[in-house]
C-alpha cells in the first residue's frame, strides 16, 4: 500500500526544534531518521534540537551538537540508547558507509542519517524519511514525511499539532 506524503510548514526555527524534541521521545533504539533536503534546508538544526532534547530527557549531560560534515559521524550516549548523527555528504560510494559502522548502528542505535541519497541500497526499510525544503520565507521550512504504517501511530499526535501549527 502506497500512503501519500504528510507535508506542512515548520514556521520558525524554534517550530523545527519542537518538531525534532517531540519526535526524539517517540524514538527507540533500531530506529532511523533519513533527513533529506539541500545545504540550509533545516536538517542539522533539526538533528541537533533532536540530539539535545533526547539527551536532556534521558537525563545525560548536555553536550555541544557539532554538524558532523567533516568527522562524518558524531555519537551520543544518552545512557539509555545510543543516538548516530551522520552526514554522508562527502561520501562518493555505498562501501564508505560499512566503514564507518553506520549499517551495525542501524541495529542498535537511534540514527540520524543526513544526505541518505548516499546509502544506496543500505538504507534500512523500515526508516522514517524527514524531507525538509526552504519555505516562502528565510525561517520556514516545508517538511514532508510518508505516513508509512511503522511510524503512522508513533507520530499521530505530534503530526497533529505541527499540521494545524
Amino acid at each position: 500500500m502506497t500512503v501519500s506524503p504528510l507535508r506542512f510548514a515548520l514556521t520558525s526555527p524554534e517550530a523545527t526544534a519542537r518538531f525534532g524534541a517531540a519526535l526524539a521521545l517517540r524514538l527507540k533504539p533500531g530506529d532511523t531518521i533519513l533527513l533529506d533536503g539541500p545545504i540550509g534546508s533545516g536538517k542539522t538544526h533539526f538533528a541537533r534540537s533532536l540530539i539535545q532534547a533526547r539527551l536532556a530527557a534521558d537525563g545525560a549531560p548536555l553536550e555541544d551538537v557539532p554538524s558532523p560534515t567533516f568527522t562524518l559521524v558524531q555519537t551520543y550516549d544518552t545512557g539509555k540508547v545510543e543516538i548516530w548523527h551522520a552526514d554522508l555528504y562527502r561520501l562518493t560510494h555505498p562501501d564508505e558507509i560499512e566503514e564507518l559502522g553506520l549499517t551495525d548502528a542501524f541495529d542498535t542505535a537511534i540514527c540520524l542519517v543526513e544526505w541518505p541519497d548516499r546509502l544506496g541500497d543500505l538504507a534500512p526499510e523500515n526508516a522514517l524519511t524527514l524531507s525538509f525544503t526552504q519555505g516562502e520565507d528565510e525561517d520556514t521550512r516545508w517538511l514532508a514525511l510518508d505516513e508509512t504504517s511503522p511510524w503512522r501511530g508513533r507520530l499521530g499526535s505530534i503530526l497533529d499539532e505541527f499540521r494545524n501549527d
